[in-house]
């Protein structure tokens, strides 16, 4: 049975949102188009369903028990469930066995391979390549000089992996300059690889989705300012 009462507070919370990247997105043009997966990582099933009772299809989560869990109390509704998380070695094979829509956090050619070995003959799995778009010691990705030869690289070398363009986490700073910077450098890798197919460059969470759409972020993970 639904929450309504829950289920409105989600919806003016989303509404608000949306709002916001429509002018965000105008400033872009009119013709650029903005999609939200909505980051459930810190809320339960029933938060989940609101959104999903308002018409949100995309979730990301970033640990895969969270994922397993949230996964199989849902799996009657068909939710487009992405993985947003750091790979560990150890979780790839329960993490395949999910069957994820999307991997969004293929940090290096080296995980790109280790997924590769574990998918099963004939399976493929969909990802982004997740680029140190601020070059910050503390987060994971690929350094965006090398960004465009390790894309290249995975796309001819591991044929199951079916790389769908990049990803990147804005630098940590109130300076605008250097979150607009560093998603600008990753906007550039992912102009280079639309010619290799790329369709997506997901950049931008809660505190700087309206700058990463600026850049050309085309999608968007959002979880605080829709789910607390």
């Amino acid at each position: 049975m639904a929450n309504i009462n829950l289920d409105l507070e989600i919806r003016n919370k989303l509404d608000s949102v949306i709002e916001r990247i429509e002018k965000a997105r105008k400033l872009v043009s009119h013709h650029h188009i903005v999609k939200i997966v909505a980051v459930t990582k810190y809320s339960d099933v029933n938060i989940i369903n609101s959104l999903y009772n308002i018409g949100q299809r995309a979730f990301g989560e970033n640990r895969v028990q969270d994922l397993e869990e949230k996964s199989n109390i849902l799996i009657n509704l068909p939710i487009e469930w992405h993985f947003i998380g750091t790979i560990q070695t150890n979780k790839i094979n329960k993490l395949l066995a999910l069957k994820p829509d999307l991997i969004q956090s293929i940090d290096s050619y080296e995980t790109a391979e280790a997924i590769s070995k574990r998918l099963k003959d004939g399976e493929k799995i969909s990802a982004l390549l997740q680029i140190n778009g601020g070059r910050e010691i503390q987060k994971s990705g690929v350094e965006p000089e090398i960004g465009i030869e390790t894309y290249l690289k995975i796309g001819e070398q591991l044929k199951n992996i079916n790389l769908k363009g990049v990803m990147t986490i804005g630098s940590h700073t109130d300076e605008v300059i250097e979150i607009s910077k560093s998603f600008r450098d990753v906007r550039r890798i992912f102009e280079v690889v639309q010619k290799n197919g790329a369709s997506i460059c997901s950049m931008g969470m809660s505190g700087d989705f309206e700058i990463a759409i600026a850049e050309g972020s085309n999608m968007v993970r959002l979880g605080s300012i829709i789910v607390k």
